[in-house]
């Protein structure tokens, strides 16, 4: 980090173990991305309810080049906690998945779906609860009952299109899920 950590304590008492806590969680962050500049977090101690013991707030600035990170505070309604340590532990989870995410979107890696494939459903086996479907490409993908979504196994006929995810099963591939296409899917 180019700037020293700064940890302010507000309506507490400095606390050097959680102050520890706090530059070890700060300095671990440097791995997620190479270029930080500066951390600052505030350990906040709310007023004593007279309900609830006391409550911690934990927010933490990051800043980098071209931009600033923050966590602990995502709404108004902030949530507060009964223990400082796990405050800052979430407000750390917290900062560390907005970093990762940044790191992922610089280096261009975002996450791509499949789309479902398409393919006819060419052998069912209703005393057994299965059917297999063959593909655009000639390849048998196997399914069972429990894949169909909406609960329409009883309903499907050999020739019927359809659409799914596919999966390695144990036996070759299969599809986690099934979906009837086009007018053969009745919804009721």
């Amino acid at each position: 980090m180019q700037i020293p950590i700064q940890i302010t304590f507000r309506h507490m008492d400095p606390s050097p173990t959680l102050e520890t806590k706090v530059r070890d969680r700060a300095t671990k962050l440097e791995q997620f991305h190479p270029r930080l500049m500066s951390c600052r977090v505030v350990v906040e101690q709310e007023h004593r309810r007279h309900h609830q013991g006391n409550l911690f707030l934990v927010r933490v600035d990051l800043t980098l080049p071209g931009h600033e990170l923050v966590a602990g505070h995502e709404s108004p309604k902030h949530q507060a906690y009964e223990d400082p340590y796990v405050a800052v532990r979430d407000a750390f989870d917290s900062l560390q998945r907005q970093l990762e995410d940044l790191a992922r979107h610089e280096r261009r890696e975002v996450k791509h779906h499949e789309p479902p494939q398409h393919g006819h459903i060419s052998e069912l086996a209703p005393t057994d609860d299965y059917g297999r479907i063959v593909t655009a490409d000639g390849r048998e993908v196997y399914f069972h009952r429990n894949s169909v979504v909406d609960g329409d196994f009883d309903r499907l006929a050999a020739g019927m299109e359809v659409r799914f995810s596919e999966e390695a099963g144990e036996q070759g591939p299969q599809a986690s899920t099934v979906h009837l296409v086009g007018k053969h899917h009745v919804t009721g």
